[in-house]
């Protein structure tokens, strides 16, 4: 037998070590260095199947590899589709992680079931009968769903060759181990060798591979960082166990764009798809209310109608509050310099709290000109006229900016039955006949003489 080879690991970051010290050197962090047994044997878990004639691969030139546009597996989910760029694709490598309760084991299990292809589904946290359960409940019908309760990558690896999957959703990394590791479950060295295993698998047979990865209380993903440098694609599921609505974004994605956003509602049957994210983030009332504003933003190529709601109210404590949910409080800070210096607002002494409606967070620029006629809005006591939204970046010279996208900005508002739009007047509008008022301001004056006379 070889002797039995040991490093010492950073449970915070992974960084590798020759020794123990107190103190991680790459990230800072104290009594974090513990040490993991690393020999491994030596055979691997995966074997490849030989290459023709016994060949190696040879390097080629950039102009002789086949460009083939490779065709994209649909997930049946819109909503995935759009975030992973169009759906998965052959021998990729996903990472989903979010908070404990979110909904992620609920998502896989719900789309595994749904897929047109055959789908091995490993969790190494429920047994088959409590899947069942969950399942019954989301849907009756998966007959292309194949469930299996398994954490050592070597007997996954056998029922893979049985079943021959099209798809492989593993729930969750951090319970898989693997023989040739001497460790438990969920350490840095098991994470990073099952992780490396199923990458060999996933880019040897074209089969994507779909793992669920547990988050630490800072929200990161749980284990190495090297976990995220892996896998191709790694989403977030986020949002409020208290809310009823889930967001997915990509905060990596080597085959598309990270700047889409999937919206669900977690029902008792599932979570449903949010076609129309605007019904979620838009409050429906019967009386106007002031300090109540509507802006377009956009997530990637997806326009969005959100409610930016605000309080302006005496200072009661001397000292004046600045408070903000899901908006940059330094630019609220901004935003009330320029109205108190450009524009002749005295809000210096005054509370201001603004909250972005639906639980969600923007930094989108465009939604500036809302946040002011919100704020002006609860200063007057004068509500927006219904119908009425806005798409433009305040300067600090107080001037109304351009912002991108903004045909697409003018189309959502007017699709959802909005009768004017505030823009910049130096936005260059390419629509021909819109069925909606388009008012082109220039600066903060022009937008509150229109809104209050």
């Amino acid at each position: 037998m070889s002797k039995v080879k040991t490093s010492f690991f950073c449970q915070n970051c992974g960084t590798q070590y020759a020794k123990w010290q107190g103190q991680c050197n790459a990230c800072k962090e104290w009594n974090t260095i513990a040490e993991e047994i690393i020999q491994k044997q030596e055979k691997v878990a995966w074997k490849s199947e030989p290459t023709s004639g016994g060949k190696a691969p040879r390097p080629l030139k950039i102009n002789e590899i086949d460009s083939t546009q490779e065709i994209r597996m649909d997930t049946t989910d819109g909503e995935l589709n759009r975030v992973l760029g169009g759906g998965i694709v052959p021998g990729s490598l996903i990472l989903l992680g979010g908070e404990p309760g979110i909904g992620k084991s609920t998502l896989l299990l719900q789309i595994s079931l749904k897929l047109p292809y055959k789908t091995l589904y490993v969790s190494g946290e429920e047994s088959q009968k409590q899947i069942k359960m969950r399942a019954e409940r989301i849907t009756p019908n998966g007959d292309n769903c194949y469930i299996l309760t398994e954490t050592k990558t070597q007997n996954i690896f056998k029922q893979i060759e049985a079943i021959q999957p099209e798809i492989v959703i593993i729930d969750s990394i951090q319970t898989l181990h693997t023989d040739y590791i001497e460790s438990t479950a969920g350490s840095i060295s098991q994470i990073r060798e099952t992780t490396a295993e199923l990458i060999k698998f996933a880019k040897e047979t074209n089969i994507p591979v779909i793992l669920i990865g547990h988050i630490t209380k800072d929200g990161n993903i749980a284990g190495p960082k090297i976990l995220e440098h892996m896998v191709d694609t790694v989403l977030q599921f986020e949002g409020d166990r208290n809310h009823v609505y889930r967001i997915l974004r990509a905060l990596k994605n080597r085959f598309g764009s990270t700047a889409e956003l999937g919206i669900y509602e977690m029902l008792g049957s599932g979570l449903r798809e949010v076609s129309n994210p605007s019904e979620i983030l838009i409050s429906h009332k019967d009386e106007e209310m002031s300090g109540t504003a509507i802006a377009t933003t956009m997530e990637g190529m997806r326009p969005l109608m959100i409610e930016i709601q605000s309080l302006v109210s005496t200072a009661v404590y001397g000292t004046p509050q600045r408070s903000t949910t899901g908006y940059n409080a330094k630019r609220l800070n901004m935003i009330l310099a320029v109205l108190e210096k450009r524009a002749g607002f005295r809000l210096g002494a005054k509370d201001v709290f603004l909250n972005v409606t639906g639980g969600i967070s923007v930094d989108d620029p465009a939604i500036d000109l809302a946040v002011v006629a919100a704020i002006l809005s609860s200063n007057e006591d004068i509500p927006v006229t219904k119908g009425f939204c806005f798409a433009g970046e305040v300067g600090l010279s107080g001037e109304i900016r351009p912002v991108n996208r903004v045909d697409q900005r003018i189309q959502e508002a007017e699709k959802l039955g909005f009768n004017t739009i505030f823009v910049s007047k130096y936005n260059k509008i390419a629509l021909k006949n819109a069925g909606i008022k388009i008012e082109l301001v220039a600066k903060i004056e022009d937008v509150a003489s229109i809104l209050f006379g």
